[in-house]
Parts: structure tokens; sequence; C-alpha cells
């Protein structure tokens, strides 16, 4: 299926170096601030005084919230327009920033993680913004421009977070969200004109958009707790079992109602489906790398062996090729969808984040081998998630796009989720025998850590040859001028 015909006249489309920037700053914004708490969570269990354990709320509280709000923003989007939700979601993101600087009490903190979690909308209302209001020869760049932005601001968080601790405390990195935000909102006001493809015809589903958000809450829950309760533990296989059940009723509410929060049928669509399994393990792969290098990096050598007794900032500097590698992924992609459709940068961004874990399970010794690995798995990244949303865009009518583009979103933080899970059960199940009261994991858990993340990525490469394939966006016929609301 194409593309639906865009709602406004080529000639009344504002150009995208105006749209843009604000569309990749609020991008940035969410993904700098969803990533930049992972390296200082063991200093701030010290020093909110609260357990290992308990500490990693600020991480699931985080994904939990961004899974559920932000196909339930990209749908509102859909209904009642791009721009205001997207204010929604950046205001959430800000209000969050805001209270995690005003408080030391671990409690707020968890909520202003959630509320953070809100910023999790800006990707699929993003998407759809450009597809709505740029011009159709520049669309394809604007989404990979935008997607890539979310590698490349999990990549410049952690190394913003190691340079601010250097010279202040973990507030700054509050601090940093809180003017990232403000500036999106800024921009966002200033530049992005008000969309005009709202879908009058749709309504809202309460009982869909709760029991969605209660099957994603009880399985990410039980992912992210389940190596700290115990994965065959009462509570683990409770939550899950309560996650069967919630969706299981929730694909039963969405196949009934007259007008569903999430289409089934377009979500079986096999560019959506499988796009969507890519995105899953693409997401596994991405996060649980970094939690499993940036880990890696940081491991005392004197101690270990191996490792490079990296600092925070030094760990995050390790990482900084994926945030440029991503950047790259950006033009690349773009180009590549233009020419040969979005097949080819999907298998490319798999191959390529399979390549690097690879690598790093067979050569580890030296820091120029993470540095390489990094590159390559960051380009990787970038041309997959640019890639996704071209999918997906092809194979639903802009009516549609923000809730098609927000449960990709959702299946990236679930994999996410799934991959920091794994990688963390990886890592602590095999650990050496050392006497000091720290676990650290052998040098054979982290070489079954990346060779379980390349399998993941090498999977993802191959899914997308099962989807059809389709013509490049430039092939594809212009949209008629000056369409009206109801003839889109």
């Amino acid at each position: 299926m194409s593309e639906a015909p865009q709602p406004t006249a080529a000639a009344a489309k504002p150009t995208s170096a105006r749209v843009l920037p604000a569309l990749i700053l609020a991008m940035l914004a969410f993904s700098v601030v969803q990533t930049a708490v992972v390296p200082i969570l063991p200093g701030l269990a010290v020093e909110l005084k609260v357990s290992g354990s308990d500490i990693t709320w600020l991480m699931t509280a985080n994904l939990l919230s961004a899974a559920v709000l932000t196909p339930l923003l990209g749908r509102f989007g859909d209904l009642r327009g791009r721009k205001p939700m997207l204010l929604v979601s950046l205001a959430g993101l800000v209000l969050g920033s805001g209270l995690a600087v005003c408080t030391h009490s671990f409690g707020l903190l968890v909520v202003a993680r959630v509320l953070q979690g809100a910023g999790g909308g800006v990707l699929p209302l993003a998407i759809s913004i450009v597809r709505d209001e740029l011009p159709r020869r520049k669309v394809t760049a604007g989404v990979a421009a935008i997607s890539a932005s979310m590698g490349v601001g999990s990549g410049l968080g952690l190394v913003a977070t190691g340079l601010l601790l250097e010279h202040w405390n973990y507030k700054s990195i509050f601090w940093m969200g809180l003017i990232f935000g403000l500036l999106a909102v800024l921009l966002v006001i200033l530049r992005v004109p008000t969309d005009p493809v709202v879908d009058k015809n749709g309504g809202a589903d309460p009982l869909g958009a709760l029991t969605l958000a209660g099957w994603l809450s009880a399985l990410l829950i039980a992912v992210s707790r389940g190596n700290e309760w115990g994965w065959t533990s009462t509570r683990t296989l409770g939550l899950f079992a309560v996650a069967a059940v919630v969706a299981l009723l929730w694909l039963l509410v969405e196949s009934k109602v007259s007008h569903p929060l999430v289409d089934l049928k377009m979500m079986a669509r096999p560019a959506v489906a499988f796009t969507n399994i890519s995105g899953l393990l693409i997401g596994f792969g991405m996060y649980g790398s970094f939690l499993v290098i940036s880990n890696f990096a940081q491991t005392p050598e004197k101690l270990t062996h191996y490792g490079f007794t990296a600092t925070v900032l030094h760990a995050g500097i390790m990482l900084l090729p994926s945030a440029i590698g991503s950047m790259v992924a950006a033009p690349l992609g773009a180009l590549l969808i233009a020419r040969r459709g979005p097949r080819l940068p999907l298998v490319l961004g798999g191959l390529l984040g399979a390549v690097a874990m690879v690598y790093l399970a067979l050569r580890h010794d030296a820091e120029f081998d993470i540095y390489f690995a990094s590159a390559v798995f960051g380009l990787g990244v970038g041309l997959a998630y640019a890639a996704m949303p071209a999918y997906i865009n092809g194979a639903v009518p802009a009516e549609q796009s923000g809730i098609a583009n927000g449960m990709n979103a959702v299946l990236r933080t679930v994999g996410g989720a799934v991959g920091t899970a794994v990688m963390g059960a990886i890592l602590t199940g095999d650990t050496l025998k050392l006497p000091i009261p720290v676990h650290l994991p052998t040098l054979n858990a982290y070489q079954h850590a990346f060779w379980v993340a390349g399998a993941m990525c090498l999977v993802a490469a191959v899914v997308p040859f099962a989807i059809r394939a389709t013509k490049p966006p430039t092939e594809q016929p212009a949209p008629q001028p000056a369409l009206t609301k109801t003839d889109a």
C-alpha cells in the first residue's frame, strides 16, 4: 500500500530547515533524558540511601511510562492534532525534570521519571508531523533524521552524564533534561505549524487504553524485576500470567469496538508486523549492548584482568562513536531508502549490529575494540531506525501514522527492557570469587552477553525478507494539490 495523500498542497508546506530542527531537538531531549541516569544509578543508590535493587525503579518507571504513554499520545495526535500532543509530551518531560531538580526524595524522583516518560510520545508525533508537513521528496530524509536522533541522543546522554559528574553532582543531569526540554518546547511553539491531519471520524477507546496499559505494565515490571525476584518466583510468574490474560482481553476489546485505539488489521499487515518484530530485536540489542559495554569498560582491570577501569565519563566517551555512527546513518539511510526501498537499510542495520557484537565477543583487549564496535553498532542502529518508519508509513494511511509508529516505539522499548534484563541475568549468573563485597561478572559472562546480542541483531536482519518488497518512496505518484481534510 502506498502512502496516503498529503492533506495540504505542496506549495503550502514549510521547509524542512524550519520544522526539522525543532523535531530533532525534541527527540534528542527525550533520548538524552531516558539514558542519562543509567551510569549514575549505583551512585544515586548511595546518595539517596536506597538499595541497589530499589534504585533500578528510576529506569523501570521511565520505561514503563514511555511504553504506556507513547501509543496513547500517538493516537491522540491522530485524533486531535500532532502539535498539541507533541507539546503535551514535552510538557511531561519538562515537569518531570523540574521535579527531579527540586526534590531529594527517592519516591518523588520515581514520580519525576514517570513524568519524563511522557517524552516517549515525541517519536511517533514527530514522524507524523514530518509526513504531514514536509514536501514528499524530503519526508524520507526527515523521518530518517528523527529516528536516528534516538540513537544519537542515547550515546550523547551517556557522555554528557560523565562530563557533568566530573564538575557537579547528580542534580546537573536533571538540569540538563530541563534545559533541553524547555528549548524543545520553545522551538516547537515557534517553528512547527498546526497540522491539518485530524482523524475526525475516529473516537476515544478508554477500555482499550486501560487494557493496553495493564498488560504492558505487568510485562515490563516482570521483565525489569525478574533478576531480583527470581524468574521462577511467584511474583514474576504471576505478573507474566496477568500480562498474558490482560493482553488477550485487550485484543478482544480492540477487535470489537468501533473506534479501536489500535487497529489490529493495520498491525497485522506484514510491513507493520515484521517491522515491529525488527524493532523489538534492535531495541533488545541497543539497550542491552549499552549496559554490557558500559559495565565492561568500568571493570577494574587489576582485579579481573579484563576491562579498562574506566570512569563514568571515560565509559561514556567509549560509547560516543555509537552516536556518531547514528548521525552518519541518517542521511545514508535516507539515500538507500530513496534508491532501493527500506529493506536494504533495515537488513544492513541488523547485520552491522551483529558484526559489532560478534567482534566484541572475539576481540575486547584494547580500547580501540570498544570504539570500533561502538561505531559499527551505532551505524547499524541508525540505519534500522531510519528504515522502520519508512516501512510503516508506506503501509498505513496518514490518520493512523501516529498510533502505528507509536506501537513500533513501544516494541523498541519492550525490547530494550527485555534486553537489559537478559543481559543483567547473564552477567550476574556467572561472577568471579573475589575478596570484595562486589560481584563482578566473569569474562565468559561478558562474551556470552555479546553473542546473545549479536544473535538478536542477526535475526532482526533476516526478518525484513518476510516483507514483500515495496517501491522506493521517490517512485510513488505525487499527491494531488490542495486536498481537503475530508479528502485525506
